[in-house]
Order: C-alpha cells, then structure tokens, then sequence
C-alpha cells in the first residue's frame, strides 16, 4: 500500500469540499442546513440521504451509509483508503509524493507498479491487434462480431486479439524497452526449458492465436487475461488464464465488477453468471450489473466483493443438470455469506449468452423477472425431483436442503423456508424442525470451541431449551436484567428501554461471535455520550478560561473508558490536544481507520433540523449548545453512577460466596458506601427525590 504523507492528506482532507464531491454522482438540494438527495447506494422515493457541509460529512438514514468526504469515495466506487485519496487528489489537482520507503519497500512497490504497466500495455497491444491487425480483424473480431458483440462492447471491455505467433508479444514489448522478467512475472511470458527442466534461456508467449479479455480490479487496472482459442481442433485449453501473479489473484476477482459496479448498486442486485461472453452479452442488452466467476468455483473472497456493492444476487444458471448439481455449494456460501440468493434457469441447451442472443434483449429481461425464484426452492425442486420415488433418497435431499437454510443467518428467512420444505417434501413441518435442530447441534458440537457460543445457521448449544421448543434452533433471546426505575429513567433519557440490552443469544457473560454486533449496556451508552460531546464541542468554551475537552479530561482523569472504540477515541482527542490542536469531526471522519470513521459520522449526525418557523413565530427553542455545561454535567454523572452501580453489583455477588468475618465486613462497608454515592450522584442528577424533600 502507497504511504501518503499526512501533510497531504491533511491538504486533500481541507481541499475537498464534500458538496461538490458529492454532488458529481448525486443532485444535492439544500433544505435547513444540510443538503439532501435520494440515496446513490439503496433504492428509495423520498431522499433520506443528508450531506453537512459544516461538518464535512454524509449520512443515510435508510441504509445506514455514512461518513467524510474520502469515505463517500471508497463506498461509491469500491476502493481502498489511499485509492479514495488518489482520487481527491487528482480531482483537485494535488500532487501526491509518496513517503521515501525501505529499498525493500521501493523494491517491492516498483515490481508491483511494473506489473501493472506492463498488464495496460499488453491489453493495448492486443486491443490494437483485433482492430488495425489484417489477422486479428479477420479472425479475432470476425468471431466476436459473429457472437453479436458490437464496437461500444469491444471498447468498454478493452477486448483483444494475441497474434498466432510464438513471439509477437515478447519481441513487441523488447522493442517497447520492458524488461522480459516483469513479462514473466505476469504470465504473458513463458520460460522454455531444456531436457533437464532448466531454464534454456528461451522464452515464448503464452496466448497466441485467441481473443483476449482483459481482467480489471476494481479500480480499472488490468491484473491479467483470460484468452479463448478459435482453432476448432486446438489440443489446448479452449480457455486459457493468466497464472496467479503479485497483481492477479483469481480468487480475489470478478469478471466485469469494474463495468458493473454502479449498476449493481442503483439497480440493488448482482446478476452472477460463469463465463466472460455472459457477461458480454447481457451488457450490451443492458442489464449492466452482471459478473463472472470466470468458470471457477465461488470463493469468500468473491462473495464479500460482491456484498459490498449488494445483498442482493441472482444466479444465471445453463439447463445442463450435471451443471447445476455441481455449483449447489457455491450458493450454499453465498447464502452463509449473507446475500440473498435467487436462481435463474433457462432452458435445456442454453445459457445466458445463447438465450439472450435467441430470444432479444426484451424477452430476456421478462424471463429474468419470470423464473427467478429463491434458491432454497429451487434446490428444494431439484433435490425432490431427483429422489421422488427412492425413500433413502428423498431423506437425504431433505438433510442436504436443511444443510442449506442453516446457512441462512435470518431466523424469519429460516422459518419460510422450513414452511416451503416440508410442503414440497410432503412432510409434517415439526418434523423438519427437528431434524433441522439436530442438525444444527451436530454442527455445533463439531465445530472448534464448541459449547461455548452459536453453530450452523446461528444455533446454540448452550442448554437444552433450543432444540426442544419446536421452532428451529436459533440463539435464545437472554431477558434484560433487573434494572431499578432509576436505570431506566436514566435510559429513557436516551431512547433506550430495558430490553434495548437484553442479550440476542448466550449468556450475558460470553463475549459475543466476531460478526455480532457487541450486546449495548448502559456503560456504553453512558461512553458513547461523553465521547459525542467531546468529539463534537471540544473547543466550546464552559467559561472564560476552560473549553468541553479540557472539562470533560479533567473530570474523568481517574475513569479509563472500558469500550475499546471509545477508549480509541479519547485517546485520540488526547493526542490531538496533547499536540496544541483540538479533536475536529472533520479530521476523525477521515481517519485511516474505518471503524473510527463509522462511530464518529454516526455521533455527528443529525436526522432533523430545527424548523425555522420557530424563530418565525418567536418562539426560543434552547439548543445543546446553549446547554452545554448541564450536558457535560449530566453526561460526566450518568457515567460515574453507572461505574459505581456496575461496581456495587461486584461487591453484592461477593457476598453470595463464602469469605471469611473481616473480609465480609470489608464488603459490607464498600457496599454501604457504594449505595451511599449512588443515592447521591442519583439526587444531583434529578433521579432520586432527596430525603426530606416530601
């Protein structure tokens, strides 16, 4: 990865102006403070998207996306961190001179550089072929005309043609002045070897007489080929692929995801075929939010690229039977992915490319809309339908179709399917359910580290109840914990009700799976509003002589955060302090880290702005800022009642354990004391009516 000097992302970052950003890929209209426009990444009637210039930052309020100028760059065209700021920087014309590295690290950075130079001059080489060349324009665009593909298709997918020659390429790029070891390192390139399996000192190219399709990230730079031969009784490969290199790793890559991209994401789904003349074809038909697996099997790797443009993806499947039985796994991690999956069939003989071709554009589109069904039925039928007349079989397609919607992560998806299952199995739904769980449990007890947290589609193992109250196994919900009125007065002050903290599954104790959302308490709740006020008004005087960071630090010098995002952040203001500046939105919304640049756009932003008409009408409205010393007050005492409730619940569940005379004293006396700040911090806050005072 590129190292930018922060001198010039702090140069990027100011120059940037989020409005005008924003407003190349979406029409921005002003309304109070904010500018808004319909959502560019979700489906939607009413604009829900808001931009704050004041802040520099964007937020939807339907799907959640939100963050600073570089991080609207990285959502709306799938790059990286350093890919975003190239890209501000260009747009501003902002020269950007990478950091001196390592002779290692330049070493490496340049090898990498060369690769990619050399990948873009090999596809103009080829693409040059098929156009201008006598054999490419006879043979190589003469097939591609043949199989409908138009010149706007050939250009926007760089199509090439590779001479029928051993060395036009290797002699084309000596002369050119590129050094033979990167046209190796890239594949386009082979070593010849002698007898001995020694390198001979010759070397020839290794697409020769195919059409080439260059394969992009998603940034648009060629990683490598993907080459088909036209010779009808070639003994090589019909297809033949680039080898894996330092730039291409095919399991990381989808076929036409640069071309598709925002197509995917306005139209909120990814239609997935196999090969590249699919994709072709159902381009240039206009269905642009189209992908290929390049005819390997689907990776994790694959799926995650797809949902970060969408949840959303249908399957474009051949008719061929044995096909079909064969890429079932596929979708099977698709579906333990996340996405939502749905199949497409055509009719025996045909795939994607033929059909469209057969049928037109039009006919192919209603068919699209027509057969699309959910990939659980879809197995469901293709299963049943193989085993419909052999019981041995029908009970293994039922277990592999269960196998599938343990895969699915939502529980009311689960339920549907179990529905659908049992009426076209012609089988009593409870007893799928309890095949189902048991299932899932057998998954679970195999797992590592099983017995401890969640199996296969979400199941717990952690007692019985799960797998014996006749709805499939799904992590129990754990009750809110008794809370006084106190409490829940003190989270009714933030939205927040008792069950906001119950636990989704497991006992409160367990430290939730990676890919759950952390279970909120009311610490965090307490943390996340000494943070927001911090991050928003550090440099807001309190009085003449004291602003809200150097309030809030002084306070809570004894109180560490135990909320590692929000630690994180404190620590940062501290830093920025420490350095003779104040904590800024502008600068955390553009950190490196992705996790700070969620939580700080999430504490900055605002769904409603204050009307106007109520200054209109002379009606004074008291703001945050007006009250912000009765903020930090209160917010500085909820965190310090709850540490010392939390604290007081340590020393009660000591006394359940036996200890000896004076220790028990020890506890008694800390707890008497514990109840006695929290009655007082609870009458400074209002919480708590001050004996005497009826």
């Amino acid at each position: 990865m590129a190292r930018i000097p922060k001198e010039t992302i702090d140069q990027i970052i100011h120059l940037a102006d989020i409005v005008e950003v924003v407003g190349d890929f979406v029409s921005l209209k002003k309304k109070g403070q904010n500018m808004w426009a319909c959502c560019p990444f979700h489906h939607e009637k009413s604009p829900s998207f808001s931009v704050a210039p004041s802040k520099g930052l964007y937020k939807c309020f339907g799907c959640g996306k939100a963050g600073g100028v570089v991080q609207f760059i990285m959502d709306i065209e799938g790059s990286s961190y350093v890919e975003a700021l190239k890209y501000l920087a260009k747009k501003y014309g902002i020269e950007i001179q990478e950091e001196e590295k390592t002779p290692e690290q330049q070493l490496a950075q340049n090898e990498k550089d060369s690769q990619f130079i050399v990948s873009n001059w090999a596809k103009d080489h080829y693409h040059k072929l098929l156009l201008e060349n006598e054999e490419g324009q006879s043979i190589g665009l003469s097939y591609l005309r043949q199989r409908g593909l138009n010149q706007h298709t050939i250009q926007t997918f760089e199509l090439g043609y590779s001479l029928d020659a051993w060395d036009d390429l290797l002699k084309a790029a000596q002369k050119e002045g590129f050094q033979a070891k990167y046209l190796e390192k890239t594949g386009l390139t082979i070593i010849r070897e002698d007898e001995q399996g020694k390198d001979s000192g010759r070397r020839y190219d290794r697409f020769r007489g195919r059409v080439m399709f260059p394969i992009h990230n998603v940034s648009g730079r060629v990683i490598g080929f993907g080459a088909r031969t036209l010779k009808a009784n070639d003994k090589t490969a019909k297809y033949l692929n680039s080898p894996e290199s330092e730039i291409y790793h095919k399991s990381d890559v989808l076929y036409g995801l640069f071309q598709a991209r925002q197509a995917i994401r306005s139209e909120e789904v990814c239609y997935l075929v196999e090969g590249y003349l699919d994709v072709l074809s159902l381009y240039q038909g206009g269905i642009k939010n189209v992908v290929a697996s390049s005819g390997t099997s689907l990776t994790e790797s694959q799926i995650r690229l797809i949902g970060r443009y969408s949840e959303n993806v249908t399957v474009l499947y051949d008719g061929d039977a044995a096909g079909i039985r064969a890429s079932l796994r596929g979708i099977d991690m698709l579906l333990e992915g996340g996405l939502n999956v749905r199949v497409v069939l055509f009719p025996d003989g045909d795939d994607p490319d033929s059909y469209i071709r057969k049928v037109g554009d039009q006919r192919f589109k209603e068919h699209l809309d027509s057969a699309s069904q959910d990939f659980i039925s879809f197995k469901t039928s293709v299963v049943a339908k193989e085993a419909a007349q052999d019981p041995v079989k029908k009970a293994e397609a039922i277990r592999d179709v269960l196998q599938s919607i343990a895969k699915v992560p939502d529980p009311i998806k689960r339920q549907v399917f179990l529905q659908q299952t049992s009426g076209a199995f012609g089988i009593d739904e409870q007893v799928l359910i309890t095949e189902y769980n048991k299932l899932v449990k057998n998954a679970t007890q195999k797992a590592p580290g099983a017995g401890s947290s969640g199996g296969a589609g979400g199941g717990g193992s952690k007692g019985s109840s799960a797998w014996s109250n006749g709805q499939p196994a799904a992590p129990p919900r754990v009750p809110a914990p008794a809370m006084s009125p106190e409490e829940e007065a003190e989270m009714a002050m933030y939205g927040a009700t008792p069950d906001d903290f119950a636990a989704p599954g497991g006992d409160t104790t367990t430290a939730p799976d990676d890919d759950m959302e952390p279970v909120p308490d009311l610490v965090q709740v307490c943390e996340r509003e000494i943070v927001r006020l911090l991050v928003l008004y550090a440099a807001q005087p309190l009085s003449e002589d004291i602003a809200v960071a150097q309030y809030i630090f002084a306070q809570l010098e004894e109180t560490p955060l135990r909320t590692p995002i929000f630690a994180d952040l404190m620590h940062l203001c501290r830093e920025e302090m420490n350095e003779g500046r104040w904590p800024e939105v502008r600068q955390f919304i553009q950190h490196s880290r992705a996790d700070i640049r969620a939580v700080v756009s999430d504490l900055a932003t605002e769904k409603y702005d204050l009307s106007p008409n109520w200054s209109t009408h002379q009606i004074y409205v008291p703001r945050e800022l007006d009250q912000l010393q009765q903020a930090c007050d209160n917010a500085i005492l909820r965190l310090n009642k709850v540490n010392v409730q939390r604290e007081l619940s340590v020393q009660l569940d000591a006394l359940r354990h036996p200890m000896d005379e004076l220790t028990m004293l020890e506890t008694l006396g800390t707890i008497k004391l514990l109840k006695e700040m929290d009655n007082r911090l609870g009458e400074l806050l209002g919480t708590v009516i001050p004996r005497g005072a009826m």
